[in-house]
């Protein structure tokens, strides 16, 4: 599943180098932005100013969990949890203390989630968001533990729960530690259910692997951003062990709502008015008109 997603990654690096080399222009990374999906090159501040949303092709670029956060929660009500919450090395691997130091130097971030509580639009929330630039988003038992204290804690308060899932999977540092987060956050989201309690989940570029098996598959409402790779194991794996050839998009939010996995796409320009109108419906109250 890695090596397809690294494969993926890579091509997406040739073709840019390929391109510059052949132009022979260099586009600095602060200044320009240049969608590796068409090509078009396009100041930074214009591509920021929409949303990281290529304006030729719709490419919707990936986010770090504080952009995401202040695009959709109300100007400074966003309260977070569990702010100082760290990982260890709970199965002694070999040089991921320093793997883990390293990420929280270069991101800024102590885990791959931040959680905490915010309003939409008027209507207050729980709120998860993943950072891909940290290990991948990969989930360990941090991830795991912030998860599953978002939704008690959104169950103590009767508030809904929503989630932008961004992942590689389970943290394989962290050995059956990480596979353990999957039953952790599901018996929390099941038990935030039995209290009627509503799971929004939004799929982002990309969610895989275990936590698209656990928490990110769980939504009673899931929307997915634009073309994002959704899946659960590799494309050679699956071929290898079903003995067929699977269609090429069989992992795009495309073909998942298609196929019944997926409730909606909504592009960001839209995401957070769609997400205030399911908060509104499911609580019954008036539109926000602020």
């Amino acid at each position: 599943m890695l090596q397809d997603l690294f494969s993926k990654v890579k091509s997406r690096v040739s073709v840019d180098k390929h391109i510059q080399a052949k132009s022979g222009v260099n586009i600095p990374s602060d200044l320009m932005f240049k969608c590796p999906r068409c090509g078009k090159v396009e100041f930074m501040d214009a591509f920021q100013m929409h949303n990281k949303v290529c304006s030729n092709c719709g490419y919707h670029a990936r986010l770090t969990a504080a952009e995401r956060i202040e695009e959709i929660a109300d100007n400074f009500t966003f309260t977070e949890y569990d702010k100082h919450m760290k990982s260890v090395n709970p199965i002694d691997f070999e040089g991921y203390p320093d793997k883990i130091l390293q990420q929280r130097r270069r991101t800024g971030l102590r885990e791959a989630v931040i959680t905490g509580e915010c309003q939409i639009m008027g209507h207050p929330c729980a709120l998860g968001v993943m950072d891909a630039r940290f290990m991948m988003a990969s989930m360990g038992s941090v991830v795991g533990e912030k998860i599953t204290r978002l939704f008690e804690r959104a169950e103590e308060k009767n508030f809904p729960v929503i989630i932008f899932a961004a992942s590689g999977g389970a943290r394989m540092q962290e050995g059956i530690i990480s596979l353990m987060q999957m039953a952790k956050t599901s018996g929390a989201i099941g038990r935030h259910s039995q209290k009627g309690l509503l799971y929004i989940t939004v799929l982002t570029d990309p969610t895989t692997g275990g936590v698209t098996a656990s928490f990110a598959s769980l939504g009673d409402i899931i929307i997915a951003e634009p073309k994002v790779m959704i899946g659960f194991a590799g494309r050679r794996v699956i071929e290898g062990t079903i003995k067929q050839r699977l269609p090429d998009d069989f992992q795009s939010a495309e073909f998942a709502l298609q196929h019944g996995f997926v409730d909606m796409i909504v592009e960001r320009r839209d995401m957070r008015k769609t997400l205030a109108q399911l908060l509104r419906l499911h609580s019954g109250e008036v539109a926000y008109h602020g």
